[in-house]
């Protein structure tokens, strides 16, 4: 299906924007902005912004951290059209998820349109981040599938994660999976771990092409040092997203 005709499948304010942005934008590319100077951060967000339709973010390595680059994050989301995405990881109990995702230094909730969570704590997880992220219409990922050697989510997790996501459909938005897992337009998954030309990485990373992610049913290349680390990175951008979006007509 066209990213556009799936808009109506889905109750998630969160979702239809993504898949609205989509296509208006032509781009299914979301940048894994690994970096830690707050700065570079910011300037890979001004260079690539135009091209992509996801920031994924880990604002906890950022060094020397505070409110204001958050501020000019959000300023520049809404600038270039995209959704942030903040990749937190839950993995606690309920309550305690729901004071990580609306406390601490970090504030979550209130400016990433997305966040993630693992599901070995169970459902609890999903409903305390849910009690704070529904009213604000954000949506929510869970991490069914991971893309380094050797990881846990597989068979019987991975099954789990889909059933979880069926129950809390109106704040469950999609997966982190390596292809598409479930036949329900409504779902997006998103594929990290995306390079031109595959290959893997030191510490068990493991990349797949754009066109393979495409191919395999995925929604959103997740790419990041392919990008953050090209000596033109608004270049690189704009070759990941030409290729994904290729990819992506070619199954329609």
């Amino acid at each position: 299906m066209k990213y556009e005709d799936r808009i109506e499948h889905t109750s998630n304010p969160t979702a239809k924007r993504l898949f609205e942005l989509i296509a208006e934008k032509e781009t299914n590319l979301a940048i894994a902005a690994d970096v830690t100077d707050p700065q570079v951060l910011l300037d890979l967000v001004k260079a690539t912004g135009d091209e992509i339709c996801v920031l994924k973010t880990h604002i906890d390595v950022v060094t020397d951290y505070n409110s204001d680059l958050i501020d000019e994050l959000v300023d520049l989301k809404e600038k270039h059209n995209f959704l942030i995405f903040e990749d937190r990881k839950f993995a606690d109990i309920g309550n305690t998820v729901k004071l990580q995702y609306s406390q601490g230094v970090y504030h979550i909730v209130d400016w990433s349109d997305i966040t993630n969570a693992h599901v070995v704590p169970g459902p609890g997880i999903i409903e305390g981040l849910r009690e704070v992220g529904m009213d604000k219409g954000r949506g929510l990922l869970l991490l069914a599938e991971m893309s380094s050697a050797g990881n846990l989510a597989t068979g019987k997790y991975t099954q789990k994660a889909l059933e979880m996501a069926e129950e809390y459909s109106d704040f469950v938005i999609g997966f982190i999976g390596m292809k598409k897992l479930i036949d329900d337009p409504k779902f997006i998954t998103m594929t990290p771990g995306v390079k031109l030309g595959g290959g893997g990485d030191g510490l068990k990373q493991q990349y797949n092409t754009p066109e393979n992610a495409i191919a395999g049913g995925t929604d959103i290349i997740i790419v990041g040092r392919g990008i953050y680390e090209a000596e033109d990175v608004k270049q690189a951008a704009q070759e990941y997203r030409k290729a994904g979006w290729d990819a992506y007509l070619k199954t329609i």
